[in-house]
């Protein structure tokens, strides 16, 4: 195993226990982004239906402003000028709020109508009823348009947001995992060799004891041996001498 497949560290017990504690961390933060990325992968195949939903009717929509912009034309006439005079302001406007998906935040846009003008006396044949439809089919193309640009930001931002949380999780399953794995294997060889050398010092630190404890009793007893020799002679010249005074 090579330094680069693990973690410089020393091997000791502390170290083995923060390498666990990383461990479990790893794999807690990996389940947490695989959650993640389930749940905005959801998100994400909801606003793509929704997506294609609205561009169908979107079609429908602006083909329907085209024929009654046409309607409105033929019954009305040019009718552009009278559309200026009356605009002072924006009559459609939109507001923005925001949507927390997993902690990723997408743009909600709504739009909403501000005030209203009356066509019903322009021109002749009924053509204030054209204009008013003619309006109406754009306010609702205009509608499905800010509802488009909302769902096609929050596409594009869910879609980088999957990217980035994908590589995360790949990176902690193929990376760091494995590397916290081999680095606390590596502990975990190095302290049983540590604790293999340690018996087996104590081992011949008993050994020796042994054998000097042997050479020490050997020593002794010879010792013995030789002071019980040397009082029997003395105890047998103590007895001659008692031979020779009672005689």
């Amino acid at each position: 195993m090579s330094g680069k497949d693990r973690i410089a560290i020393f091997p000791s017990r502390g170290a083995m226990k923060t390498m666990k504690d990383r461990l479990a961390g790893a794999n807690k933060g990996h389940g947490l982004l695989k959650r993640k990325a389930e749940a905005l992968k959801i998100r994400f195949r909801v606003i793509l239906l929704k997506i294609i939903e609205t561009k169908t009717e979107m079609g429908e929509v602006l083909r329907a402003a085209s024929f009654s912009l046409a309607e409105a034309r033929f019954s009305s006439g040019d009718f552009s000028q009278d559309v200026l005079q009356n605009v002072s302001k924006a009559q459609i406007k939109t507001r923005s709020k925001k949507d927390n998906i997993a902690g990723i935040i997408l743009p909600v846009l709504e739009s909403f109508t501000d005030g209203g003008d009356n066509y019903e006396l322009t021109g002749i044949a009924k053509g204030g009823q054209q204009i008013a439809k003619l309006k109406k089919t754009h306010q609702s193309a205009i509608k499905l348009l800010v509802e488009l640009a909302a769902l096609q930001a929050s596409f594009i931002i869910l879609d980088e947001a999957i990217k980035v949380t994908n590589r995360r999780v790949n990176a902690i399953e193929h990376v760091i995992i494995p590397r916290i794995e081999r680095t606390l294997a590596y502990i975990i060889s190095e302290l049983d060799e540590i604790e293999r050398e340690e018996f087996f010092r104590m081992k011949k630190v008993q050994n020796k004891k042994k054998i000097a404890r042997a050479k020490k009793e050997a020593l002794l007893k010879a010792q013995g041996l030789e002071l019980s020799k040397v009082n029997n002679e003395m105890d047998n010249l103590f007895d001659e001498g008692d031979d020779d005074l009672l005689f």
